[in-house]
């Protein structure tokens, strides 16, 4: 029921909120409370612990691991100023994808999720790293977005194991509307 409350109000959420490029300020208390800013990473976050624990062991902990290693090889290819294409679709796309993974109950092999994964991961961080340099504590920002994003993964995990344990139809569920939200989140970053 929270789950549904909570995902409710994300729908709300303006596309790619958390990526505004804007600049940002303080250290770790910004860099914490940034993942909570916009529902398309807060999401992604929360699926792919959820995921993983659909998916259960080893991958229960290696998604969770995978995304914020990932992200930071994402953030350094921004902050070198290497370019990347279609960042906000992309990410955009890693809320529909993974909540379909969820809803369509995929038991993907290790590597295949590990990639699928990273592969979102580096866009996320990419988008992140961006906007790093203008953060008046670089390093204090990151740590705090860091955590802030492996508490995520944890919810994700209590989701996926609760919805495995009382009803595998309602993990489907969230998963379905997770990915309905990620359409959203596409058709508009693909309009903008």
């Amino acid at each position: 029921m929270r789950a549904s409350a909570a995902l409710s109000l994300c729908l709300y959420a303006g596309t790619a909120a958390a990526h505004s490029s804007t600049g940002l300020s303080g250290g770790f208390g910004a860099g914490f409370a940034h993942p909570f800013g916009g529902g398309d990473h807060l999401l992604a976050m929360v699926c792919v612990g959820a995921w993983g624990a659909q998916l259960g062991a080893p991958l229960r902990l290696a998604l969770p691991l995978t995304f914020p290693l990932t992200m930071v090889v994402g953030a350094a290819l921004a902050l070198w100023g290497l370019p990347m294409a279609a960042v906000e679709s992309g990410i955009a796309l890693s809320v529909l994808a993974l909540g379909a993974c969820i809803a369509c109950r995929w038991r993907a092999p290790v590597w295949a999720a590990c990639a699928l994964v990273a592969g979102f991961a580096l866009l996320h961080g990419y988008a992140h790293g961006r906007e790093l340099p203008v953060a008046a504590d670089p390093a204090g920002y990151s740590l705090g977005f860091v955590l802030a994003t492996g508490l995520l993964h944890v919810l994700g995990i209590g989701i996926g194991e609760l919805g495995v344990r009382l009803s595998g139809a309602a993990l489907c569920g969230f998963g379905a509307a997770v990915a309905a939200v990620g359409a959203g989140f596409l058709y508009s970053a693909l309009v903008a």
